[in-house]
């Protein structure tokens, strides 16, 4: 069935197939329920773009209708769609989002998927998934580990002799499983303007970012702060790294072994993982970034920038898939499934496996899940320990900026319906 309005929002409910999969041998902000990890413009990009904290864009387009119903009466749908609204009137084109408990699905959306044709927001639609690439990526690398192919405890030099050796950092003193929970120290190269700043301004999407330059960046932006596993440091240069083993270890990039480990596996036919192409194609959200008054379209922008640390496309159906086929131990053997889950401390209330975080929130739930954010789209998800309740949104629009009011209302918002569940 459909609920829906004038303005294009709506709660349609629905039933999802049991995935099919086999086992197969994939800056920080503090919210008022968890905090979460993105990629953030440094402070002389923002300077030079002039993005500063604009918020408006698209107008509000009416009211949802789980607002008039009272806080009790409210389904976990309702509150993910009061927050789509909410996040239509903070600025946001188009917010879709999905509730999943069992086999029964439910999807929202509010606003436009084009702000050109004002076509609304579809929840079936296609969006680049930023960072929630990374656990695609981990999880190749722990089936590696499972089939006797290599270590999470081999070095990164190792596999990569040379890789990582200038400014101080030493490749043989790092781990696989260090690049994994983010505990390598080495810096993060999206932090320098000069990978920050022709990615924000996206002049030239198809420019070649080689992932060893981008490496070279990080090593070269400081000396290192930490020695290898003594504290978490969110840093993309870890999974670039981690793609780079991949190859090492398989003669075939990241993209080519995730595409047959996971997306064929799995029937993932809405997933894929660029390597060179900045379009999209069939039925996708289009996304857009704030700069001052403006709101450009940036649907295509540069995939190499990211790569094996944030590139992917899916679609909400494709990865609550795979994040449920994940969670259930459909794609990894059990050692390797107490790795995944392993944490190490982020905040008080939050830890970080390999590509997944863990986070206890605010209702006494505890819950797994990771986010995405690359230029136009923004996309998070929640899931129980057994993947049987499960979360997930996205907003087409970033600009390189954490903590607006549309990321805060539309992630409490899915908080709030994970913890209704």
């Amino acid at each position: 069935m459909s609920m829906r309005d004038d303005s294009g929002a709506g709660i349609e409910a629905g039933t999802a197939n049991r995935s099919t999969g086999g086992t197969t041998r994939s800056a920080s902000r503090v919210r008022g329920h968890r905090r979460w990890l993105l990629p953030v413009a440094t402070a002389a990009c923002l300077l030079m773009t002039g993005a500063g904290t604009a918020t408006a864009a698209a107008p509000a387009t009416g009211s949802a209708t789980a607002e008039s119903s009272t806080t009790a009466d409210r389904t976990p749908a309702d509150i993910l769609q009061a927050g789509a609204q909410q996040g239509i009137a903070d600025g946001y084109p188009g917010v879709i989002g999905m509730v999943r408990k069992g086999d029964t699905t439910q999807y929202v959306h509010a606003g436009v998927g084009d702000l050109t044709n004002k076509v609304p927001a579809d929840p079936k639609a296609k969006f680049r998934i930023g960072s929630n690439t990374k656990a695609f990526t981990s999880t190749v690398l722990l089936q590696l580990e499972g089939e006797k192919k290599l270590s999470l405890d081999d070095t990164v030099a190792k596999w990569l002799p040379g890789a990582v050796a200038a400014n101080g950092y030493d490749g043989s003193k790092i781990t696989i499983r260090q690049l994994l929970n983010h505990t390598s120290g080495l810096p993060d190269y999206f932090r320098s303007v000069l990978v920050n700043g022709p990615y924000f301004l996206n002049t030239n999407p198809r420019e070649v970012f080689p992932p060893q330059n981008l490496v070279d960046v990080a090593l070269a932006m400081r000396a290192p702060a930490a020695e290898p596993g003594e504290k978490f440091e969110y840093s993309n240069t870890n999974y670039l790294l981690a793609g780079m083993v991949i190859k090492a270890v398989t003669g075939e990039d990241a993209a080519t072994q995730i595409q047959r480990r996971i997306i064929e596996p799995l029937g993932l036919r809405d997933t894929s993982f660029p390597t060179s192409d900045p379009a999209l194609y069939g039925n996708y959200l289009h996304g857009y970034a704030i700069r001052t008054i403006f709101i450009n379209d940036a649907t295509a922008s540069n995939v190499q920038v990211f790569g094996s640390a944030g590139a992917m496309v899916s679609t909400m159906d494709d990865l609550a898939t795979f994040s449920r086929a994940l969670m259930t131990g459909k794609l990894l053997e059990p050692a390797q499934m107490t790795e995944l889950k392993t944490t190490v401390p982020v905040t008080a209330d939050a830890g970080y496996g390999l590509g997944i975080e863990r986070m206890k929130l605010s209702c006494g739930k505890s819950a797994w899940g990771h986010n995405g954010a690359v230029l136009g789209y923004f996309s998070e998800w929640l899931s129980s320990e057994d993947g049987t309740e499960q979360v997930l949104h996205t907003n087409n629009e970033y600009h390189l900026l954490a903590g607006t009011p549309g990321q805060t209302h539309t992630g409490k918002a899915m908080t709030d319906a994970f913890c209704a569940l």
